[in-house]
């Protein structure tokens, strides 16, 4: 019992307190199985299952988790709101609360937790770690051609449109210390699904916080359906255009406002 409050008090070192947000809607052949990776991958981390009110019964599950787990815990939200509205929610949580660090996660199993410790890791001296597919070491699974090929053309397209200097902006496995979270403008982000991370990428480069990317293994859901449709694509590709297109009309009137823009 002594060493559970003790990593509980000190968290990863170097980082602190850390928070794993999970958002789910309708993961309940998934949300047992990644909190329990996540809790064996790193013992010292807390988890918070963001749950949009999932009619297959996730929320009961996962508060069956926190009930025998007292470093697991819910967030029952009303409805489904989407990805980044989930995320927003889970940071909010976090920061209420008093965490270090905050970490992206996918419900379905393609982040492997295993990858964690590794992320966790590079926090101490970054503000901002992606879990990269498309950099040096990485490896994707069980992906048709159709996704590779979008996913790394959705990549090159926002390097190219926003400047961002990393290879997978859309990636969804993250880590943000409260420090990157203090100064990215939270409040003015409104996008979803891929579009969300490329924003939050885009605003963590223009705020000057560190960032890094680390390789990892990324597989293709075993269990239940894809949130991945054409309009969540469209939103990425018709935001990603405006930003860059703003950012290029600013950089034009003010050349010093974007001083990292490419």
């Amino acid at each position: 019992m002594g060493v559970v409050a003790d990593r509980r008090t000190v968290g990863h070192p170097g980082v602190g307190r850390v928070l794993v947000v999970i958002p789910t809607y309708n993961e309940a052949d998934n949300v047992d199985r990644i909190v329990a990776r996540v809790r064996e991958a790193a013992p010292a981390v807390d988890v918070l299952v963001a749950d949009d009110n999932s009619p297959d019964g996730t929320g009961a599950i996962a508060d069956g988790l926190a009930g025998a787990d007292p470093q697991v815990h819910v967030l029952h939200r009303p409805g489904k709101e989407g990805l980044g509205a989930a995320y927003l929610a889970g940071f909010a949580w976090a920061r209420r609360r008093g965490y270090d660090a905050v970490v992206e996660m996918d419900a379905d199993g393609s982040h492997a937790p295993e990858d964690l410790p590794a992320l966790l890791e590079a926090a101490r001296d970054a503000d901002m770690v992606i879990g990269s597919r498309w950099t040096r070491g990485a490896r994707v699974l069980n992906w048709p051609l159709r996704r590779l090929l979008l996913s790394r053309a959705g990549n090159l397209y926002a390097r190219l449109a926003l400047g961002v200097p990393v290879s997978d902006a859309t990636g969804g496995y993250r880590v943000y210390r409260a420090a990157a979270l203090d100064a990215i403008d939270l409040a003015s982000v409104r996008s979803q699904g891929y579009a969300f991370q490329v924003e939050l990428s885009r605003l963590a480069h223009r705020a000057g916080v560190r960032m890094v990317e680390v390789p990892i293994t990324f597989a293709e859901r075993e269990h239940g359906d894809s949130k991945m449709s054409p309009l969540i694509v469209a939103e990425a590709l018709w935001r990603i255009t405006t930003w860059g297109l703003r950012d290029r009309r600013a950089a034009a009137r003010r050349p010093d406002a974007l001083a990292r823009w490419p």
